[in-house]
């Protein structure tokens, strides 16, 4: 745990270092008291992104509610309208100018591929065990790609009707800090609950025993996670812990579950805005930031599956609420907006 805090506190620093740069510029006079408006994201951008996105994307405290606050931080949260490499402004399909702050909220989303890499390289084998499962030759493999597909569904059409709203209404730093909140006495609330069913010595189930209605319960409470803050594996591990599995298994589950449920935003998202993306964002430090993504990630699922078997959700639930306090001390004093 104490790794996880270490990493995360230096990104932090990197991000604070990175405003007081801004700060005292010599261009800061150009803009008052506000720091110079960005309009592309550069290599250091792309390293915080990418170290906040693999390290805390399937971990129970949000990536996109991290990465969102990062932006603000970065001051990639602006309303700069972009133009392409010829100066020719950039609209979306809305003909709305496509602003840096759109721009950043995307590309939280596509720097999610770095992550689903990783997931795809560590767990190989499942996703081998149900392609021999399509072919009848596992039926195990079988069952826990049901499993997965029913615990997708919910997500992608819930996805498809209201990502707009959610983007519009979310994506900010208030939202994410009553998601942190909300979320960690939910998380009191499971773990003392599991505590009771593990003192009891009652049965627990592996991702393969469970049934299609706690695969789609599981789903459906994953789409709660679409408020930013909130965390797709924090209500996907929860789903695991109240369908009556261990929390290795949980935790496994939420991984295979991500694989689809991010590939398929990730997807949509390159679909509706990949163009524009590519049209104002710099290739290298998209690319880095994948980079970056993909090995924070890996080390990241690694150590989650043992730390919640050995210590559960709660020091999750605790790093939320210091979270929250901290961002809306921030808030109050004008340090955020």
């Amino acid at each position: 745990m104490k790794k996880f805090f270490a990493i995360l506190m230096v990104s932090a620093v990197f991000v604070f270092a990175d405003n007081v740069v801004e700060i005292g510029s010599a261009d800061a006079p150009a803009v008052s008291s506000q720091k110079r408006a960005k309009t592309d994201i550069s290599y250091f951008d792309a390293l915080v992104l990418g170290l906040v996105e693999g390290i805390t994307e399937y971990l129970p405290i949000s990536s996109t509610g991290h990465l969102i606050i990062s932006n603000a931080f970065l001051s990639l949260d602006s309303q700069t309208p972009l133009v392409d490499k010829t100066g020719a402004p950039i609209l979306t399909r809305n003909g709305e100018p496509f602003t840096m702050k759109a721009a950043a909220d995307a590309y939280a989303i596509v720097i999610q591929i770095g992550a689903i890499a990783a997931v795809a390289l560590l767990y190989w084998d499942y996703i081998l065990r149900m392609l021999m499962g399509v072919l009848g030759r596992n039926p195990t493999g079988l069952k826990l790609l049901r499993n997965l597909i029913l615990a997708f569904l919910p997500a992608a059409v819930v996805g498809l009707l209201l990502h707009g709203a959610i983007e519009t209404y979310l994506f900010g730093v208030k939202p994410v800090i009553i998601a942190l909140a909300a979320g960690a006495a939910l998380m009191f609330f499971v773990q003392k609950r599991y505590d009771a069913r593990a003192n009891a010595r009652a049965r627990f189930m592996s991702m393969e025993d469970l049934s299609a209605r706690s695969s789609l319960y599981i789903g459906i409470l994953q789409c709660v996670s679409m408020w930013p803050g909130t965390s797709r594996s924090m209500m996907t591990i929860l789903g695991g812990y109240l369908a009556g599995m261990r929390p290795a298994d949980a935790a496994r589950f939420s991984f295979l579950l991500g694989l689809m449920t991010l590939s398929a935003a990730s997807v949509f998202k390159m679909y509706k805005e990949g163009d524009m993306i590519l049209a104002t964002l710099s290739a290298g430090p998209l690319a880095t930031g994948l980079l970056v993504a993909f090995v924070s990630a890996a080390l990241s699922i690694k150590w989650l599956v043992g730390f919640l078997t050995r210590r559960g959700l709660s020091p999750f639930a605790w790093y939320r609420i210091a979270i929250a306090a901290v961002l809306s001390a921030m808030i109050y004093f004008d340090l955020i907006a």
